[in-house]
């Protein structure tokens, strides 16, 4: 069976993105880029929402051509574009590159994908990852928190219908004040409010 992980850039206040959708105040530390190359380098597959997939494929397919393209976003691009992804989505009708579309029930799709072999997945997209979440799919929840309060926005967490237990299984401090916490999630350890 295959483990799901969410892993985002969130802010001190617990937002993945401004309201207006801006994420220039999530950029990377170098130390932190290379953390987040590696793991794409160990993720078996990456499930996606529709705007974080549009977001993604706009950029790094060509990224490592771009002009100044350095040495970790060359490496970035090419690990980028050999993950095989999915892409959940009821308005596009195709995607491209080492993807393939969802226009389903996504729950039931990740459901299924979970029960397969394979490396680890990770799910990316607020929306959808609130869905794996809400269904109690989410093994394992990583939170990058930047030294930054954005106010508003779209939060990392949605609303649960009960408590869910975590244990902390790693923290990291990066350059640039930037703090990883890895959480895995206690099965099973639901309290209903």
């Amino acid at each position: 069976m295959r483990t799901l992980r969410f892993a985002m850039n969130t802010s001190v206040d617990g937002y993945v993105a401004a309201p207006d959708g801006d994420l220039g105040w999530s950029v990377p530390s170098d130390e932190a880029f290379q953390w987040w190359s590696d793991r794409v380098d160990s993720t078996g597959l990456t499930l996606y929402g529709r705007r974080l997939w549009e977001a993604m494929n706009a950029h790094w397919p060509t990224a490592d051509r771009q002009p100044g393209a350095t040495p970790a976003h060359v490496e970035y691009a090419r690990r980028w574009r050999d993950m095989p992804k999915v892409v959940f989505s009821s308005t596009l009708d195709a995607v491209e590159g080492n993807a393939r579309l969802v226009t389903g029930d996504a729950v039931a799709e990740i459901v299924r994908l979970k029960a397969g072999d394979g490396g680890p997945m990770d799910i990316g997209g607020a929306t959808l990852a609130a869905a794996a979440m809400r269904a109690g799919l989410i093994d394992e929840y990583v939170i990058m928190t930047h030294p930054v309060l954005v106010g508003a926005g779209t939060p990392f967490f949605t609303v649960l219908d009960e408590w869910a237990g975590l244990e902390l299984a790693e923290t990291r401090t990066f350059s640039g004040g930037l703090h990883l916490m890895r959480y895995l999630t206690r099965q099973g350890v639901g309290i209903s409010r």
